[in-house]
């Protein structure tokens, strides 16, 4: 029976407000359009650094647009709690080398795994190494991530970092509609493939469409 995500998260939240405390969240942000819903969700509960770490987008011109648009929202949106942001310099060999032999598995195979991995241990890491109460990332967002999958590799980068995993599948409760609506309100770039060149191509050579 696949865990209720959701569910799990509720519970998080209903402990921390219950606190009475405001714990800090490294954000892994594969972009601005899924982070919007996200942010107006757990800025009411954390102060939150959005971590714009993405070595999987290709071309560097992709990579420097969705930097900017995730900018754009945070300088336009209003937030209970302080949202800060950090964008590393653009170096796709990590994601490169991570993926090194899977360039032909499907769009949702293993290559994507490895590359959900990279992007966690990386945010785990971080925040480990920034003191933050815990980390988690946009990904689930999106219709076409495996939330079993990000928990699962989350909770096991928590653990090899020493950081708590804030579990979640941000797709429920109509997350997913709601970042669209929020793309609309600040006029959000809103990308048509995940990120990689290979994504591009899709499972049969098609265009995949919007799927970070």
């Amino acid at each position: 029976m696949k865990t209720n995500y959701q569910l799990v998260l509720d519970s998080e939240l209903e402990q921390i407000a219950a606190s009475g405390r405001t714990p800090t969240l490294l954000l892994h942000s594969c972009c601005g359009p899924c982070s919007s819903y996200v942010l107006e969700y757990l800025a009411r509960y954390f102060r939150i650094t959005v971590l714009y770490y993405n070595p999987n987008i290709q071309p560097e011109t992709e990579f420097d647009r969705r930097a900017e648009t995730q900018k754009q929202l945070l300088s336009e949106a209003a937030y209970e709690n302080p949202v800060s942001l950090i964008v590393p310099p653009y170096d796709d060999s990590a994601f490169l080398s991570a993926v090194s032999g899977l360039e032909n598995e499907p769009e949702g195979g293993a290559r994507c795994l490895r590359c959900f991995e990279l992007r966690l241990a990386e945010t785990a890491r971080a925040a480990r190494d920034g003191g933050f109460d815990y980390f988690t990332t946009t990904l689930s967002v999106s219709p076409h991530k495996n939330a079993e999958a990000l928990n699962s590799i989350g909770m096991s980068m928590g653990d090899k970092y020493g950081v708590r995993y804030l579990c979640s599948d941000f797709k429920k409760r109509n997350g997913y509609k709601r970042s669209i609506e929020l793309s609309s309100l600040y006029g959000l770039y809103r990308q048509d493939y995940c990120g990689c060149r290979f994504s591009i191509r899709g499972p049969s050579g098609a265009d995949t469409g919007t799927q970070t």
